[in-house]
């Protein structure tokens, strides 16, 4: 299996395209190696992913044959994740709130900025 197709298909990626750009751009490494979207994989390799400033590694167990659910998705990869970094993000995404002195609604640029400053 190619290797967009398989970070499609463990729901890594919202669309096809955007792990195969995400491939061009360098940002996936098969056993520490960057890759075209077209390489294809098997069991046991390792690929690196770098998705919002975090570097994830999982280990591949299996090649699903189509999409699979999100609840089943951990049986075709492990994740080998440092537990420190994963942690350390949980702690960011609680630490977010949003404090605004005005009142009524947002303007439009107001919302943009609130929309960033979540991501």
């Amino acid at each position: 299996m190619r290797i967009d197709q398989f970070l499609w298909h463990i729901r890594y990626y919202k669309s096809r395209s955007s792990s195969t750009d995400a491939c061009k751009k360098g940002k996936i490494k098969l056993n520490n190696k960057i890759v075209k979207p077209s390489k294809e994989i098997g069991v046991g390799e390792i690929i690196e992913i770098k998705k919002k400033q975090i570097n994830y590694k999982i280990k591949i167990s299996d090649i699903p044959k189509n999409r699979v659910s999100a609840k089943v998705n951990n049986l075709y990869f492990d994740d080998l994740t440092d537990s420190f970094i994963l942690r350390e993000i949980q702690i960011k995404n609680l630490s977010k709130k949003i404090v605004r002195d005005d009142k009524g609604r947002p303007t439009k640029k107001q919302r943009r900025e609130i929309d960033n400053f979540l991501k």
